[in-house]
């Protein structure tokens, strides 16, 4: 199973996202975990190697497990777990553009209309407006349509 870990910075009332050209989808940038790595040194590495600016505070609002299915049969063809990260600060000036794609900055309320996995819709929402943590199963077909989702928060105290 592949671990994913992405960083979502929140400043000024906007988001700091990475638009990828295969879809022209937006996302947190974000990543592959190294073997031994844990899932806060892959955010903070994998958002510094995407944007050339390192995190301030990061902590933890979201762990997801993500299922691809067969849309005809159902079976599964891929899973992952995504570990998603918020920060309200960051060090250096962000690039414009990397390989991964172009970063912009938009204002939050924009989470609720750019084009995006809704997966990442639900999570990228709760981390800048929730507090606690988010827990969910995504279930996706191979193309990227939401079969389903089942979402847990949790709030200490």
């Amino acid at each position: 199973m592949q671990r994913i870990a992405n960083l979502l910075v929140v400043k000024d009332h906007q988001v700091l996202l990475l638009k990828k050209p295969r879809r022209g989808w937006y996302v947190a940038p974000g990543g592959k975990m190294d073997p031994g790595e844990s899932i806060y040194e892959a955010a903070v590495r994998e958002f510094t190697e995407e944007t050339g600016a390192i995190p301030i505070k990061p902590h933890l609002k979201g762990v997801y497990t993500m299922v691809i299915q067969d849309e005809t049969d159902y079976t599964i063809q891929d899973e992952w777990m995504l570990y998603t990260f918020v920060a309200h600060d960051f060090e250096g000036t962000p690039f414009e553009t990397t390989v991964e794609g172009e970063l912009e900055w938009h204002p939050i309320e924009s989470l609720k209309t750019l084009p995006m996995a809704e997966g990442d819709r639900t999570n990228l929402l709760f981390a800048v407006s929730k507090n606690g943590l988010q827990y969910g199963t995504f279930h996706y077909t191979e193309q990227f349509k939401l079969l389903s989702e089942e979402i847990q928060n949790s709030v200490e105290g």
